[in-house]
């Protein structure tokens, strides 16, 4: 039967298995006990067991034991025998019962050992020898020596003084085995309820019983993944795409991005992730859902920012286009060649077409702003000539706002006499002097 018992945890009889059974065979000896003859001295001949020990070759003794605390158990023996050995006298068969009751005391975890357990056991009973009996303090000095968890060998020696002169003193010993059991594991997982952090579900000895359910290396409780096998440093969590983000953190886990896009890719480096990006290879602004904006006329204003987004600008100007020099002057040709009624701020109507040239070149620039500016000569008075430069201008202003101009792009003003760009003397330096001008205001 020993050979088919499995080697596995070895202990001694503890908190684990708190009850013991213990089955075997016990030999009485009187001789050793200081005693007169036919009894010898103490210990004298004490492992003599051809001529002085009692055997009855059969099961013999019964003990069943309960362990406590802090290495203590204790026990009752029921024990039978026959004695024909009263020392060196024989005499003839006589009936021996015992019954006795053990506080042992085990020296297993203090030498360290979980095969070979020492013990010292002190305590009483009543034995009969045929009809006589009489109470006994007994001290018992045992091995036991555990194959399994719960199997072992044991041999003990027990000392027993008889309190009344008609029993003799004597050595009881005992060879047999023992087995330990009553330990409680719900899970079945080997580990005691005791000892199971996790008594209800089967797990590992290096956990305290409790479970690795991925086998990573990192029992459950501590696993933020318990289901899927990960590394230690993301709590037991995998990062499949390799880039330092564990997937249960990852929003593109099988795709490796940067952490501050949670993992995802961003292919354009826009800083939009690819997945809500709508244009993933070309960079754009968030506001546009990563999609660069528009600009109709490639000017590099957008169209959303282009005042022009169909003419092609500059970036100073909001995406229109500038007014040139040659584009001033070609104003001022015409505005020159406005004509009005003599003394009046009246235009006359063959002015018509040059107006027409004059609003066709101010929509061509429509967030530019123009003032118009009328100028007269010196004939007449100055006050009057003030009064016809301001009119002049205001008329003319009126028409380009009547004809499509925005008039928030315009303004104007009457300078009168004030500014001749050539002689009041002659009859052509006056009608140079008469004239409308419209300049770009900057």
């Amino acid at each position: 039967m020993l050979l088919m018992l499995s080697f596995s945890n070895i202990n001694a009889q503890d908190e684990n298995n708190p009850w013991a059974i213990s089955l075997g065979v016990n030999a009485v000896d009187f001789y050793p006990t200081g005693e007169d003859a036919p009894l010898g001295d103490y210990f004298d001949e004490y492992f003599n067991a051809r001529d002085h020990w009692n055997i009855l070759p059969s099961l013999s003794s019964l003990t069943v034991s309960k362990y406590f605390s802090n290495g203590f158990s204790f026990g009752v023996t029921g024990s039978i025998n026959k004695i024909e050995s009263w020392g060196d006298a024989d005499v003839s068969d006589m009936s021996y019962y015992g019954v006795d009751g053990t506080v042992k005391y085990s020296f297993a975890k203090l030498i360290n050992s979980k095969v070979v357990e020492p013990y010292l056991g002190v305590g009483g009973g009543y034995t009969w020898v045929d009809e006589i009996g009489a109470g006994t303090l007994n001290g018992a000095l045992g091995l036991n020596l555990w194959f399994t968890e719960n199997i072992g060998f044991t041999l003990q020696s027990t000392y027993k003084h008889a309190f009344e002169d008609y029993l003799a003193t004597h050595f009881q010993h005992y060879a047999g085995l023992t087995f330990k059991f009553g330990g409680k594991d719900t899970d079945g997982d080997g580990i005691y309820d005791k000892d199971d952090a996790c008594p209800e579900v089967a797990g590992l000895a290096e956990f305290n019983g409790c479970p690795d359910t991925d086998g990573d290396g990192i029992e459950d409780s501590k696993d933020e993944c318990p289901n899927e096998a990960g590394l230690a440093e993301f709590n037991g969590c995998p990062d499949t795409d390799g880039d330092g983000i564990p997937d249960n953190k990852d929003n593109c886990p099988t795709v490796a991005g940067p952490k501050e896009l949670n993992g995802c890719p961003d292919a354009d480096g826009d800083g939009i992730a690819d997945k809500d990006d709508k244009c993933p290879n070309e960079a754009g602004p968030a506001a546009n859902n990563g999609c660069p904006w528009p600009d109709r006329d490639g000017d590099g204003v957008a169209d959303k920012d282009d005042l022009c987004p169909d003419k092609v600008g500059t970036v100073a100007n909001q995406g229109c286009p500038e007014v040139t020099e040659a584009v001033q002057k070609s104003l001022n040709a015409y505005a020159k060649t406005i004509l009005f009624d003599t003394g009046k701020s009246s235009i006359k109507e063959q002015s018509a077409e040059v107006l027409q040239n004059i609003i066709g070149i101010l929509k061509e620039y429509p967030n530019a702003k123009f003032n118009i500016e009328g100028h007269t000569d010196s004939v007449g008075s100055e006050a009057l000539n003030m009064k016809l430069s301001k009119e002049r201008a205001s008329s003319v202003m009126n028409y380009l706002i009547s004809n499509g101009v925005a008039s928030n792009r315009l303004t104007h003003e009457g300078y009168g006499e004030s500014r001749p760009i050539d002689s009041n003397k002659t009859r052509a330096g006056r009608a140079n002097n008469r004239r409308v001008e419209i300049n770009l205001v900057k």
